[in-house]
């Protein structure tokens, strides 16, 4: 089951509760947590298909507790655009 960010779910994290802390790129604060089963990963993708996207990718980092850290997605190339936009005289 997937729990949305809140501070009970955070104080659950902090409490070694939940599994899977999950996260999106550029982002510091956890949009969710799991149990990390196959179920929660088919849980994440459904989601991200009902919402109209392809399943992003889906990397995982194992802690030192067992625990693991998820980030869904891919992170954005720096955008090198503005440099044009700077007054060259």
């Amino acid at each position: 089951m997937i729990y949305p960010y809140n501070a009970k779910n955070r104080h659950l994290w902090d409490q070694e509760v939940h599994k899977v802390q999950i996260f999106v790129p550029g982002n510091t604060r956890a949009i969710a947590y799991c149990d990390g089963t196959d179920d929660d990963i088919a849980e994440l993708m459904a989601k991200a298909e009902d919402e109209g996207a392809e399943p992003p990718p889906l990397s995982r980092r194992v802690l030192k507790t067992g625990r693991e850290i998820w980030t869904m997605g891919e992170a954005q190339p720096p955008d090198f655009d503005d440099d044009e936009d700077e007054d060259q005289d």
